[in-house]
């Protein structure tokens, strides 16, 4: 983000504190109207000829300028996965509650891993079928990676968020 003294194009399409559009003046004016608004002046583009400027209250802009950074590197991480576990046999209440919270996790943005811990092996068709009532109620906010894996001891299934 380019600001004040760093504009180097000797013209500018200025546009005012509340969106007005103040049109082209020379980087001189604009400079010396922020001084006497005390607002910064802030280049949002530099392709286009005159750059479009804007005028910006004190610190919001670099406010605004931390805020992008954040998210950028936000959205440069992977997302986490978080894994939930259940059993084949769930009470209703347990289940609404699970289901809240791997709703409120992918909302966030962070992927889920479903985990079924098996007791005995005719567990299995149970376990798939919660997993697969699980997927459909969450099917608003996420989305399967995976199929749903019956092995051994458990069942799972990923789910990233949309």
């Amino acid at each position: 983000m380019i600001m004040n003294e760093q504009i180097k194009a000797s013209e500018v399409l200025l546009t005012g504190t509340d969106g007005e559009d103040l049109g082209v003046v020379s980087r001189d004016e604009a400079l010396a109207l922020a001084r006497k608004l005390k607002v910064d002046l802030v280049c949002t583009s530099l392709l286009s000829s005159p750059p479009p400027c804007r005028l910006v209250g004190r610190g919001a802009a670099r406010d605004e300028r931390n805020r992008e950074r954040r998210e950028e590197r936000k959205r440069e991480q992977p997302a986490k996965v978080k894994e939930i576990r259940l059993t084949a046999h769930i009470e209703e209440h347990d289940y609404e509650t699970k289901r809240r919270q791997a709703d409120k996790l992918l909302a966030a943005g962070d992927a889920v891993q479903l985990t079924v811990k098996l007791t005995n092996a005719k567990e299995g068709p149970a376990a798939k079928e919660l997993l697969e009532r699980l997927t459909k109620d969450l099917s608003g906010v996420g989305k399967k990676e995976t199929g749903i894996q019956v092995s051994g001891k458990q069942a799972s299934v990923k789910i990233n968020p949309i």
